[in-house]
């Protein structure tokens, strides 16, 4: 039976745990109607279109 000959230190343990919590950016569109980025295949927040066709009110900043 394979037994470690020497024991994992702290860092070196940590270092591949941490792979598994990496968090990445959203990837990131200009959307065809206003040009704002938006995340793929999602209606866009600042104006409300997704493929073409309006599917939610357009949102009012300041209101």
């Amino acid at each position: 039976m394979a037994v470690p000959k020497r024991r994992t230190s702290r860092s070196k343990r940590n270092m591949r745990r941490a792979n598994h919590d990496k968090v990445a950016a959203p990837t990131l569109v200009p959307c065809p109607n206003c040009g704002e980025p938006a995340v793929p295949h999602r209606a866009c927040a600042s104006c409300g279109h997704y493929k073409g066709r309006a599917v939610k009110p357009k949102t009012s900043s300041g209101e």
